[in-house]
């Protein structure tokens, strides 16, 4: 592939986003290595709480730009979420004054120990970074985290600087409104650059399936919303069939057309690239470097035996067994966490089992890949907006129940602020999570940093709730100790078998143990062993997998299933009734 038109003379600032599994990470680091190669000196940033830009660059990375070995020119660094949240606890607190006391400033800093702290603290990085942070560097390419996440960070400026309009009480979990005050200018610059088509480019990635590409013309409207005009799209992983007569190659490459004939009318209006499907995973510079080359053709490989495991219907007898509880589905995003929740969800309902689909993924639509009814199932998704309204209208009856109409108006105020939404849908995750009681909840949960941040939310929303609605204490507490109940929880993790959704998984299940909760299963979905396939790029991608799946099988999980690549997505009840 012939290297893309704005990456040949492109904005200072160039955004990748898309929904997770996409290949942004990739994508932009292997155009950021090709502008370095080409003597340009370039940043690279991760706005991605679960980045794997050190996997990817074969460097270990921080908070601190870093040069890259073997890559002149090309500098790299994460945005560490908890280490910009105290820094900017610490800012906060130190625009107190010295009159503050102690317990004002233990009260602030309570105040500032939530979920949406982390995220505000993390936008004012990534700001700093558009408002000349990183002078000496000719472009400035953010690697940013699946949409959903992406679309709160690019809009922050636009909800702060609203709220922070007329607003003299300060944020209550934001703390004072000094602290937040001294950072409307630079959020008022980021929205300008971000703004500006002659600073930023967004670039636009999907591939060629049918959610993804869903995803990325609804990214594309709100990020147009938001004065983010300056769009291109790039189609990644795109499948051409090297001969004829092998049934799944063909069915790939016939499905991949389909998609793209029948882009959305605002993504056929966008200037686009494709970026050919490749036979090695994207994995050190000289994967990388490799990327937007033309691939010389690949020998049929012999392909290994052994690559065998139980499938899905297994793993849903054994789950049916208990006769109710809680099933959280993660991974990272674009491995099929969707498909394995829905799969899920029907098996138990074909069992005789009433069950709760529900997803807390802003950026999700369960009931697409569900598509239809079937009685005892029960789909729906948590609503960021139907949340935070009805919480609001539980503070106010409770908190504000005896208050005049003046004081229940600033309390309104007050509940204004953008982080009210996370409280919001946490409280919902807390509400599902006791319905497992006495019936199956199957949860398709986030991506992997979503998902971090709701489990770490169990414990740093008990403040904020309690301050908010009094003492609600068992209701906070209680979901933790569900979740790291193995008789009432199980927790399975979904990975592809390719190296970096491997790798990210395994970092998901050591957080996940950190906060004492054990993994109950993997499952490795679109493995292409079973297939049949003779198609010798296909082949070649099966020799990858199997390394993959000796390593998941050698170590890192305890019970694995693995679900065949399907030349047709599984969408339907009849499709997902298939696979279990």
């Amino acid at each position: 592939m012939p290297q893309a038109e704005p990456f040949q003379d492109p904005t200072r600032y160039l955004f990748f986003t898309g929904k997770g599994g996409v290949g942004k990470t990739s994508l932009s680091c292997a155009v950021a290595l090709s502008l370095a190669d080409a003597g340009r000196r370039v940043m690279l940033v991760s706005t991605d709480p679960a980045s794997n830009l050190d996997e990817m660059l074969g460097v270990a990375l921080s908070d601190q730009p870093k040069p890259v070995p073997d890559a002149p020119g090309l500098f790299a660094m994460n945005i560490d979420p908890d280490k910009a949240a105290e820094d900017y606890r610490i800012r906060v607190l130190d625009q107190m004054g010295p009159e503050a006391t102690d317990e004002d400033r233990a009260t602030v800093r309570e105040q500032l120990s939530g979920a949406c702290t982390i995220e505000i603290a993390a936008f004012d990085e990534f700001v700093g970074l558009l408002a000349g942070d990183v002078e000496g560097f000719d472009h400035v390419i953010f690697d940013t985290a699946p949409t959903g996440h992406t679309l709160r960070l690019l809009s922050l400026p636009r909800a702060w600087t609203g709220f922070l309009k007329g607003n003299d009480r300060g944020a209550s979990c934001l703390g004072p409104h000094s602290g937040l005050k001294m950072q409307e200018e630079r959020f008022k610059a980021a929205l300008a650059t971000l703004s500006d088509p002659g600073q930023t480019s967004i670039v636009l990635v999907t591939r060629a399936d049918r959610g993804a590409v869903r995803e990325a013309a609804r990214t594309s409207d709100e990020l147009r919303a938001l004065g983010l005009g300056n769009q291109r799209l790039v189609i990644n992983g795109v499948f051409h069939a090297s001969g004829q007569g092998d049934a799944v190659a063909e069915g790939l490459a016939r499905d991949h057309a389909a998609v793209i004939a029948a882009l959305p009318a605002n993504l056929a209006a966008l200037p686009r690239d494709e970026v050919p499907l490749r036979s090695f995973d994207m994995v050190g510079l000289p994967a990388l470097r490799a990327l937007f080359q033309d691939e010389r053709p690949v020998a049929a490989a012999v392909v290994p035996a052994g690559i065998d495991g139980a499938g899905l219907d297994a793993m849903v007898d054994e789950l049916a067994q208990p006769g109710r509880g809680l099933i959280m589905v993660m991974g990272k995003g674009g491995v099929g966490k969707t498909t394995v929740a829905a799969a899920v969800a029907v098996g138990l309902v074909k069992r005789g089992h009433k069950v709760h689909l529900t997803t807390t993924d802003p950026a999700a639509h369960v009931s697409l890949v569900v598509d239809g009814n079937l009685d005892g199932l029960t789909v729906d998704r948590i609503d960021p907006v139907v949340e935070t309204a009805r919480y609001v209208e539980k503070v106010l009856a409770t908190k504000g129940r005896d208050q005049d109409e003046a004081d229940r108006a600033l309390m309104r105020e007050d509940l204004a602020s953008p982080c009210t939404e996370e409280v919001a849908v946490f409280h919902a995750f807390s509400r599902i999570v006791a319905e497992a009681r006495g019936a199956f909840v199957v949860m398709d949960t986030a991506p992997t940093g979503h998902t971090l941040l709701l489990l770490d939310a169990t414990g740093a929303y008990h403040r904020q709730m309690t301050q908010d609605m009094g003492t609600v204490q068992g209701r906070i507490v209680t979901p933790l100790m569900r979740l790291q109940d193995p008789d009432y929880t199980k927790v399975i993790l979904v990975a592809l078998p390719e190296t970096t959704p491997v790798s990210e998984a395994a970092s998901l299940q050591d957080d996940l143990r950190r906060a004492r909760i054990e993994p109950w299963g993997w499952v490795v979905n679109r493995s292409l062993a079973r297939t049949g396939t003779t198609d010798p790029l296909l082949q070649r991608r099966i020799m990858g997998e199997a390394a993959q799946i000796a390593r998941i099988r050698n170590g890192l999980a305890r019970r694995m299933y693995l679900v065949p690549f399907l030349a047709e997505p599984p969408v339907g009840v009849p499709a997902l009734l298939s696979l279990t």
